[in-house]
């Protein structure tokens, strides 16, 4: 597929610098971009290469000062980032525009409902129940328990399991190899120390627009719902405990888990690795840096903890430089005592 610097410009409302009819048919990084390629500059540490690279188009901010010639196409935006997430989009929709139909061999129950324009790829399972809405792309390999409902243009990469009785909503990607609905950690301490399985009869929710990374777990709830909402955003490998919700457009980074029944507001921010209790809330526009342990409720909005326990942000950073500093306090307080030694010997203070 060709694409003409006019086609790009008109997408995400960009202003052309250059040749407009030059055309492109792949992305390429800026440094290693080839003639033909479409690149962009968001970060002002890799400007050099603006300068070197082959690239024949390159979406850049509005704000850029051009120091030196270039030979290719610019289209001024006021995101270069976002804008070519834009085209990376556009760009996947016209990919996945030919995935249609059912592959064989999959078992699909008599009493499943399927939608338009679907794709069903080889060795997929529809149980009992369910319902695929429109323009849904089920890859290879994708097990849907009963009664699962997946609604529109979402897409399930390949592997995925969604376990009886969850809802997925529109617009949603799950990529391979992640588990929704399996059940949650919930056992009973006996008197003799042995533990009872409490029966995990709850679902999950997905709410439209949400994007939900390789391997990462979601665990049904014990009763009730766990609760992904609208935008939120889950990286590969993360774990979510049961009855937990996850507010909109709250991003959380790879390896960090979330437990049973925690209340996670809107627009928060969650490094790698991090992890939270149980039964805890955490403050809409709450940050929480890579690493931290969350041990008790953050309850005032945008807040900013670090550390394990995690506390506020800029007394961490204090506490940082005051033990980095630490070995010349401590010289520093010999130096006094031996002061206050020598000037009581003198005689010169009591």
């Amino acid at each position: 597929m060709q694409f003409t610097a006019i086609q790009i410009a008109d997408l995400i409302e960009g202003k052309i610098e250059g040749d407009p009819n030059v055309a492109v048919s792949s992305f390429g990084k800026l440094e290693e971009a080839t003639e033909g390629q479409l690149a962009f500059l968001a970060n002002p540490k890799y400007e050099d290469f603006l300068y070197s690279t082959k690239a024949s188009i390159i979406i850049v901010n509005n704000s850029l000062e051009v120091k030196e010639k270039i030979t290719a196409t610019l289209i001024r935006v006021p995101d270069a980032y976002s804008s070519f997430a834009v085209i990376l989009t556009a760009y996947s929709k016209m990919a996945m525009a030919n995935l249609m139909g059912i592959q064989q061999p999959v078992f699909i129950s008599d009493t499943a409902k399927t939608g338009e324009n679907i794709f069903i790829g080889a060795f997929s399972y529809l149980g009992n129940n369910v319902i695929i809405g429109n323009n849904v792309k089920i890859y290879p390999q994708v097990y849907l328990g009963d009664n699962v409902v997946i609604q529109d243009n979402s897409i399930l990469y390949p592997g995925v399991k969604i376990h009886h009785d969850c809802i997925i909503g529109k617009n949603v990607s799950i990529h391979a190899g992640t588990v929704i609905g399996g059940d949650g950690f919930g056992f009973a301490p006996q008197t003799d120390g042995s533990f009872k399985k409490v029966p995990q009869i709850g679902n999950v929710i997905v709410e439209d627009n949400v994007e939900i990374g390789s391997n990462t777990t979601i665990d049904r709830a014990t009763i009730g719902s766990t609760i992904i909402k609208a935008g939120a955003k889950l990286d590969n490998l993360i774990q979510i405990a049961h009855n937990v919700e996850v507010g909109n457009n709250t991003a959380i980074a790879a390896q960090s888990g979330i437990s049973g029944s925690t209340k996670i507001g809107k627009n928060v921010m969650i490094g790698g690795q991090a992890g939270i209790v149980g039964h805890l809330q955490i403050a809409d526009g709450t940050k929480i840096n890579a690493q931290s342990g969350v041990g008790k409720s953050i309850k005032i909005p945008n807040t900013a903890v670090t550390g394990s326990p995690a506390f506020d942000y800029t007394h961490a950073l204090r506490s940082q430089i005051l033990s980095r500093n630490l070995p010349a306090l401590e010289k520093r307080i010999k130096d006094l005592e031996q002061m206050v030694e020598r000037l009581k010997n003198e005689n010169v203070i009591d």
